[in-house]
C-alpha cells in the first residue's frame, strides 16, 4: 500500500475502529549488513496466524528490497490482541532460530506497543563474531473496505498473503489462488448443470419490478383535486432573473441596465422576491452551463463556505466535516445538553439531531437541468430511507404536469418567453409541494421534491411554502459527461410518455434537444440556504460540494449518495444450501449443509462460474457460519469476503429450539411474534429491525461496487437486502419468500432495478415451516 500512514508506538489506534487495517510490519538492516547463517527473519506469536509461538510454524518475513523484510496482512480493526517476537531462523536447516530479546510486543488495533521498543535485539552465539544485532522495527497500517480489496484482488494481490488474511483462523478476505477457469473434479462434474442456466430461470412472485412504469410516473399521485384553491402568490412567478435580463437571448445588457430599478407586474415575467445579485453570463453552451455557473458564483454567497466532500469519504470523515457545520450553527446558542432522564433525555437528543419540532419534516429537492438524473437518484434516495424506517415519499412535478395537462407540450411550452407555460408549471409545482406539506402534517417524516427547480424565483417560491413547516435541502445533480447525458436523453425519449405517441425517433430528439437549450438558457445554481451538490459523480472522479448540512439524518444522506453510481452489474442473492438443522427444522445453530445442500453448492459453483465467466472482477460474500462458507467453497477464481452483518439473524435463547417447541414452552413469545414479526426481538437476540440496521453498512458498499457481488447468506438476512431493492415496504420484510437452492440476479444500473430467478433444484425442508 503506497501511501500508508506510520503509526508511533504510543498511537492509541482510535481512529480505526469499525474498520479493515492492512497491517505492514518491518524489520530495517544497514545496506551491506550481513545477517548471521543466512537468516531470514520470521515471526512467531500468540495467534494462529503466527504459529501459536511454535518456532517451527512461525511467518517468514519476505523481502521488500536488499535492505528490508516485510510482513503484511488484513485485519478487522478490533482484532484479538497478538503478542509477537521477530526471531531469526538459518535457511539451510531446521532449527529454532534466534529470537529477539526483552517482552513479548503487542499488536492492538494496528499500534505496536510494549516490547523493547523501536528496535528488535539478538544475541547471536559467539562463532558468528557479531554477539548483538540490532534491527530498527516500523509497523505502518491502512485503514481500508474488505470490500474494496476484493473488487480489485487482483491488483491488490502481491500486498495480501493468504497466511494473512486470517484472524482466529477465520478469513477475513480470503484470494483463491486456483485457476480463473477450473476444471471441473468427478464430483463437481457429477452435480453440474445439466442444461444451459437459462433454463433454470423461473418467474419471482408477483410483480416487484414493474419495468414498464416509467420511473417518474412511479411517484405520488395528487392527493385530490388537480385545481388549487388559491393561486401563486405574485412574488413567486416568472422563470430566471438571468432570462430577463438577457432579454431570452446571448447579448449581454448593459451594466446601467442591469441595476435598473424594475417595479413590474407578474406578467413582465419578473420575480419581485428575487433580490440577490446575479452573475450575467453568455447562453450556456449544451452540456456545460451548470457546471459554469457553478464556477461562476453570484456575489451574495451563503457566510458558511460549501465543503467538498470527496467520492470514497468513509462516515467519519463526512460526520466530522458536517460537525463543523453544526456548531457553526449552533454559535450563539448553548450546547450544553439539558439534564433529563428516560424518554425526556431521549427527546432532547432528537431535538438536537433533528432541530425544533416544526423543522422535524425533511423537504429532498431536486435541482437540475433535465437528463442529469434527478429522478433517479430521487428514486434511490426514496427506497434507501424507506429501507430504514424512515417514512419517505417522492413527488414528481412532471407526473402531476402531464396528469393536468396532457403528455403532449412541446418544446415551446418551456420557453423561458412562454408566460403561459411558466404560469401553468408553477401552478403544478406548487400543488405538488402543497401535496407534500399536507402529507407532512399528516406525520410524514421525509418528503423528496423532483423537479428541475432550475431558478431561484421557483426555489424561491418552494422555499415560502415550506415556511415554518419543514426544513428543505436542495439536491443538485451536475452533469458534464457528453456520453451519460446522450444516454439519458435517449432513455427519455424512449420511456418519458411525453414522447410516447412520436412515432419518428429523431422528430422527438429535437423537440428535446430544444427543451433542454430552453432550460440552459434560464439555469441558475443553488447557492441559496442548505444545499447538497452531486458534480459529475457518475464518472466515480467528481465530488459533491455540501453546505449548511447538520443533523443525523442529512448525514446519512449525504454518506448515502456519495457512495452511489449508475454503472449496471449484477448483484446474486442466494441462500446457503440445506442445512442439517433446516432438515430438522431448528433454529439459528452453526450446522453443516446436509447431502442435498451439499449438492446445491456444487451446482452453485458451476452456476457461477458460468453467469460470470467474463466478469473476472467480482466477488463472493458470505456470512462466519459454516454453512454459508461450505456453501460457497466450490466456486473458485473469486475472491471471497467473510462479513458478520450477514450472519443470520440471532435468536436468542430460542437458538437450536424448532418452531413446535417454541410454541409450546415460550407461549407468550410465540403469539407476540406472530402479531408483529417486524419489531418482536428474541429473548437475548434481535429482532428483523435490528437486522436491518446492522445491515446498513452492507447496503452501502453493495451500492459502491462497480463489479458483480454473490451474496451467500440467510433468510431473514436476505429479506431484508431483497426489501431494499424490491422497495418492499418493512411490515413485509419478514415474511419475502425466499426459498432454498434459487438465485435472485438483482441487475442495477441507469434504468432501475430488475431481477431474474434460477431455481437450481427442489428441496423439501420446506415442509417444517422454517420460522425466522
Amino acid at each position: 500500500m503506497g501511501n500508508s500512514r506510520s503509526v508511533s508506538v504510543s498511537g492509541n489506534g482510535a481512529e480505526h475502529n469499525g474498520g479493515q487495517l492492512f497491517v505492514s510490519l518491518k524489520l530495517h538492516k544497514s545496506d551491506g549488513q550481513p545477517l548471521p547463517f543466512n537468516a531470514v527473519p520470521h515471526i512467531t506469536g500468540s495467534l494462529p496466524i503466527v504459529g501459536l509461538w511454535d518456532p517451527a510454524k512461525a511467518t517468514a518475513m519476505e523481502g521488500e528490497s536488499s535492505t528490508v523484510w516485510e510482513l503484511s496482512f488484513v485485519v478487522p480493526s478490533d482484532h484479538d490482541t497478538l503478542e509477537f517476537k521477530f526471531v531469526l531462523k538459518p535457511t539451510d536447516k531446521e532449527c529454532e532460530g534466534v529470537f529477539e530479546e526483552g517482552p513479548n510486543r503487542i499488536l492492538k488495533a494496528g499500534v505496536m506497543s510494549g516490547g523493547p521498543g523501536p528496535i528488535a535485539k539478538f544475541i547471536l552465539p559467539k562463532e558468528y563474531g557479531v554477539q548483538m544485532l540490532e534491527l530498527p522495527v516500523s509497523v505502518a497500517t491502512d485503514p481500508v473496505s474488505p470490500f474494496a480489496l476484493a473488487a480489485s484482488w487482483r491488483a491488490l494481490k502481491k500486498n495480501i498473503k493468504p497466511y494473512g488474511t486470517r484472524v482466529l483462523g477465520i478469513p477475513d478476505v480470503s484470494l483463491d489462488q486456483a485457476n480463473s477457469s477450473p476444471t471441473p473434479t468427478d464430483q463437481s462434474a457429477q452435480h453440474a448443470l445439466e442444461l444451459d442456466i437459462e433454463h433454470y430461470e423461473v418467474p419471482p412472485p408477483g410483480s416487484v419490478f414493474k419495468h414498464s412504469v416509467y420511473a417518474a410516473d412511479a411517484t405520488e399521485f395528487p392527493r385530490g383535486s388537480l385545481e388549487r384553491s388559491t393561486s401563486v402568490p405574485e412574488p413567486f412567478y416568472g422563470e430566471s432573473r438571468k432570462y430577463k435580463l438577457r432579454q431570452g437571448n446571448a447579448n449581454l445588457l448593459s451594466k446601467k441596465e442591469n441595476n435598473t430599478d424594475r417595479t413590474v407586474s407578474v406578467k413582465d415575467l419578473v420575480a419581485h422576491g428575487d433580490s440577490e445579485s446575479v452573475s450575467v453570463q453568455a447562453t450556456i453552451p449544451e452540456g456545460v452551463g451548470a457546471l459554469e455557473d457553478l464556477k461562476s458564483s453570484p456575489k451574495s454567497v451563503p457566510s458558511n463556505s460549501p465543503r467538498i466532500i470527496e467520492i470514497g469519504s468513509d462516515m467519519s470523515q463526512i460526520e466530522a466535516q458536517l460537525n463543523e457545520d453544526a456548531e457553526t450553527e449552533e454559535s450563539g446558542r448553548s450546547k450544553s445538553m439539558p439534564e433529563a432522564a428516560g424518554a425526556v433525555a431521549a427527546a432532547a437528543v432528537a431535538d438536537r439531531l433533528l432541530g425544533a419540532k416544526e423543522r422535524r419534516q425533511l423537504a429532498i429537492v431536486l435541482v437540475g437541468l433535465p437528463a442529469r438524473g434527478k429522478t433517479f437518484t430521487a428514486a434511490k434516495l426514496t427506497r434507501y430511507l424507506r429501507w430504514l424506517g424512515h417514512d419517505t415519499k417522492h413527488f414528481n412535478v412532471g407526473k402531476y404536469r402531464r396528469l393536468q395537462l396532457g403528455c403532449n407540450q412541446s418544446a415551446d411550452f418551456f420557453r423561458g418567453d412562454n408566460q403561459e407555460g411558466i404560469d401553468a408549471r408553477n401552478e403544478v409545482a406548487a400543488l405538488a409541494m402543497e401535496d407534500m406539506l399536507a402529507w407532512m402534517e399528516e406525520g410524514g417524516q421525509v418528503g423528496v421534491f423532483d423537479a428541475t427547480n432550475s431558478t431561484n424565483a421557483r426555489r424561491n417560491m418552494l422555499m415560502k411554502l415550506a415556511e415554518g413547516k419543514c426544513k428543505i435541502i436542495f439536491l443538485e445533480t451536475i452533469c458534464n459527461d457528453r456520453a451519460m447525458i446522450d444516454t439519458n436523453i435517449e432513455l427519455k425519449i424512449q420511456q418519458s410518455p411525453d414522447y410516447a405517441d412520436m412515432t419518428d425517433y429523431e422528430v422527438a430528439l429535437q423537440d428535446f434537444k430544444a427543451r433542454l437549450s430552453n432550460y440552459e438558457k434560464m439555469y441558475e445554481p443553488v447557492t441559496e440556504g442548505s444545499y447538497i451538490k452531486m458534480i459529475d459523480m457518475v464518472s466515480g472522479r467528481g465530488k459533491m460540494e455540501v453546505n449548511s448540512i447538520s443533523g443525523y439524518l442529512p448525514g446519512r444522506i449525504v454518506f448515502f449518495l456519495v457512495n452511489t453510481h449508475i454503472t449496471a452489474r449484477p448483484i446474486l442473492l442466494t441462500r446457503h444450501g440445506e442445512s442439517q438443522d433446516n432438515v430438522r427444522g431448528r433454529l439459528g445453530g452453526d450446522p453443516p449443509l446436509s447431502e442435498a445442500g451439499e449438492k446445491y453448492s456444487l451446482k452453485l459453483a458451476d452456476f457461477v462460474h458460468k453467469r460470470l465467466k467474463n466478469e473476472r472482477t467480482a466477488s463472493i460474500w458470505t456470512s462466519t457460519l459454516q454453512r454459508t462458507l461450505l456453501t460457497a467453497r466450490h466456486i473458485v477464481g473469486f475472491p471471497k469476503v467473510q462479513w458478520r452483518a450477514l450472519d443470520e439473524i440471532n435468536s436468542g435463547v430460542c437458538d437450536g429450539m424448532t418452531y413446535l417447541e417454541v410454541k409450546e414452552t415460550m407461549p407468550e413469545d410465540y403469539l407476540a411474534r406472530k402479531q408483529d414479526k417486524l419489531r418482536y426481538r428474541y429473548p437475548r437476540g434481535e429482532s428483523y429491525l435490528d437486522v436491518i440496521q446492522r445491515l446498513e453498512p452492507v447496503i452501502i458498499e453493495l451500492e459502491r461496487q462497480r463489479s458483480p457481488v454473490v451474496v451467500i447468506a440467510h433468510q431473514a438476512i436476505l429479506r431484508s437486502l431483497y426489501a431494499y431493492f424490491a422497495d418492499k415496504p418493512l411490515k413485509e420484510v419478514p415474511h419475502i419468500e425466499m426459498p432454498l437452492h434459487t438465485i435472485i440476479e438483482i441487475q442495477m444500473g441507469v434504468t432501475g432495478v430488475q431481477e431474474k430467478r434460477y431455481k437450481l433444484m427442489e428441496t423439501q425442508s420446506t415442509k417444517y415451516g422454517e420460522f425466522p
